[in-house]
């Protein structure tokens, strides 16, 4: 798992992090919205469960069920 921020400055995103504590998983910042055009993210929240190759193997935009995301994570992993 991993964190992509895009919206806020960099500034604002290491805050949120050191708010929310969101330690357990890198972030990444990507102040090019180019993600955002990869993925067909719209608006945020988004989340996109990923193939070890990058392909996108399930996505969600706006609030999502994180019981469905460990379902579909130990699907895929086998």
């Amino acid at each position: 798992m991993i964190g992509l921020g895009t919206q806020d400055s960099a500034e604002e995103a290491v805050d949120f992090v050191e708010r929310g504590g969101t330690y357990s998983f890198p972030m990444y910042w990507d102040e090019t919205f180019v993600s955002w055009e990869v993925f067909g993210i719209a608006s945020q929240p988004a989340a996109a469960l990923l193939s070890p190759d990058g392909e996108v193997l399930a996505g969600w935009l706006g609030a999502f069920d994180q019981d469905e995301v460990l379902r579909l994570t130990a699907e895929y992993a086998g």
